[in-house]
C-alpha cells in the first residue's frame, strides 16, 4: 500500500507519516535525505501534517527531531503489501477464533477495500481457499471495551465493577480484582478475586454487561497463574456424571494426550488418576478407548457396562 516518494509534494508528506510511523523518532537531516527535500521544506510538511490532525512533535537540539505523538484518534496508517496483507491474515484467523465484537469485521472491509488491485485479488484467492481445522466459534463474543478495560485494570492492579449475566441470563453485580485475562478455545476469559463470593472465580468475558474500574488498588498473591487457574476450572465445570479412572501410563504421556480442560491427572501407584466429569457415559468409553492406554474404571460402576457395549460393538464391525 505504501508508495516510493515521487516529486508532488501530497506525496513526500504522506511519505514522511510512513516514516514517522516505522520509527519512532527522525532527525531532520534523516527525514529531508529520506525525502530528498531541504530541512526547511521537512518544517513545512510537519505543519502540514498538524493541519491533517496528525499530532507530529518537533524536538529541538542536538538530539532532537520529530515523531507522532498518539492521539485522541488513530492517524491514518501507511502499510506496506506485506504488512496489509499481514492485517488481513490476521484478521480472517482472529474471526474465526473469536476476536472480539464487529471491530473485526469493518477493519477486514477497511482494510480490504485500499489494497490495491493486485494484491486485492491475491488476498480474495487466498479467502475462497483458505481451510480451517478449528471449528467456528459461536456469535459470543466479548464487547472490545470490557476486554481493554479489564486488560488495563489487571496491569494496573485495579478493583472493577462488573455487572455480569449468568448463563441462565441473571444479571449480578460484583467487584473484581482481575489477575489476568485468558483466551482458550475461542473464549475469552477473566479470572480474579471476586469479592461478591470472597473467592479466585473465572468469568467468561462475552458474558460481562459493563465494566467500570474503580479507585481501589489490589496485590495479587505471588503464586497466581490465570491460566492455569482458567484451565483448572473449566476441568471442574459440573457435568452428570463424575469419572475417576486408573491410566497405566506415565505422567508425561497423559499429559500429551489429555488436555489440563478436559480432566485433572494426578500420579498414583500403578500409573496415573484421571479425575473428570462427563455428560455422556458412552462417549467416556470412547474417549478412554482412544487413549490407547491400559486402564482400571473406579467410578462410576455403569461405566463399565458402556465400555463393554463400545467392545460388543467394535467386535461386531471387526467381523463384517
Amino acid at each position: 500500500m505504501s508508495q516510493p516518494a515521487s516529486s508532488h509534494p501530497t506525496t513526500r508528506v504522506l511519505a514522511m507519516l510512513e516514516l514517522l510511523q516505522a520509527n519512532p523518532r527522525m532527525g531532520g537531516p534523516e527525514l529531508a535525505r529520506r525525502l530528498g527535500v531541504d530541512e526547511r521544506t521537512v518544517r513545512r510538511y510537519a505543519s502540514r501534517l498538524e493541519d491533517l490532525g496528525v499530532p507530529v512533535v518537533a524536538e529541538r537540539g542536538r538530539y532532537g527531531g520529530y515523531r507522532l505523538m498518539p492521539g485522541y484518534k488513530l492517524p491514518p496508517l501507511m502499510l506496506t503489501d506485506d504488512e496489509a496483507a499481514a492485517v488481513v491474515l490476521g484478521l480472517l484467523a482472529g474471526r474465526r477464533v473469536g476476536l472480539p465484537g464487529q471491530a473485526t469485521e469493518s477493519a477486514l472491509a477497511k482494510v480490504q477495500r485500499v489494497l490495491p488491485a493486485a494484491l486485492r485479488d491475491r488476498v480474495q484467492a487466498l479467502r475462497e481457499t483458505l481451510g480451517f481445522t478449528l471449528a467456528a466459534r459461536d456469535s459470543a463474543a466479548p464487547d472490545t471495551g470490557a476486554v481493554l478495560t479489564l486488560a488495563a485494570a489487571a496491569r494496573e492492579r485495579r478493583r472493577v465493577r462488573l455487572r455480569y449475566r449468568s448463563w441462565q441470563g441473571a444479571e449480578t453485580e460484583r467487584d473484581l480484582d482481575p489477575y489476568g485475562l485468558v483466551f482458550h478455545s475461542g473464549r475469552w476469559y477473566v479470572t480474579g478475586h471476586d469479592h461478591r463470593s470472597g473467592e479466585i472465580r473465572t468469568f467468561r468475558v462475552d458474558r460481562v454487561a459493563a465494566a467500570e474500574p474503580g479507585s481501589a488498588r489490589f496485590e495479587p498473591p505471588g503464586d497466581v497463574d490465570p491460566v492455569q487457574h482458567v484451565t483448572r476450572s473449566l476441568a471442574r465445570v459440573p457435568y452428570a456424571h463424575e469419572v475417576e479412572v486408573l491410566l497405566e501410563t506415565t505422567l508425561a504421556e497423559a499429559r500429551r494426550r489429555i488436555p489440563a480442560t478436559t480432566a485433572t491427572l494426578a500420579e498414583a501407584p500403578g500409573g496415573v488418576v484421571m479425575t473428570t466429569r462427563a455428560e455422556r457415559l458412552d462417549g467416556m468409553a470412547q474417549m478412554l478407548a482412544g487413549l490407547g492406554f491400559p486402564f482400571a474404571i473406579r467410578r462410576p460402576e455403569e461405566l463399565r457396562g458402556h465400555v463393554r457395549d463400545l467392545a460388543r460393538s467394535l467386535e461386531e464391525q471387526a467381523g463384517r
